[in-house]
């Protein structure tokens, strides 16, 4: 079992959430306004926490000192990477996980040492396999 916090509770974040939960992981979701947990199912069994990732009462409330993966999904770059950032040269998380629109950005963020993954880039490769094929 891991121990996940993911910040950003939109439909990408209450998703990783839910397939997490169900498989029996210790998830706790961050998100700075309440109405976004609608996102998270009724059943959902991990902790759901008013806050900000970058605010580090927040993220020790969040159980980030003993925390395996944080996930930062929120719609802005800039606080995903300074959330991870914190997350990874703070608080030693072992493995940190951050999306990042700008491909030329998660580029610079992987050398950082950062797990960065662009949803645009994927999306963009998807879209030219369906046209090419």
């Amino acid at each position: 079992m891991m121990k996940v916090i993911i910040m950003g509770c939109g439909r990408v974040g209450a998703q990783l959430a839910t397939l997490l939960d169900k498989e029996g992981h210790q998830v706790t979701v961050l998100d700075t306004k309440s109405y976004s947990f609608r996102w998270l199912p009724a059943d959902f069994k991990g902790t759901a926490l008013l806050g900000h990732g970058l605010d580090e009462v927040t993220l020790k409330k969040a159980g980030i000192e003993n925390t395996d993966v944080f996930v930062a999904v929120t719609q802005g770059d800039n606080r995903n990477i300074m959330a991870c950032q914190i997350a990874k040269h703070i608080f030693d998380v072992p493995k940190v996980v951050c999306r990042i629109y700008d491909p030329l950005r998660r580029d610079l963020y992987i050398t950082l040492g950062i797990e960065a993954i662009s949803p645009t880039t994927i999306f963009a490769q998807v879209l030219k396999e369906k046209v090419e094929g």
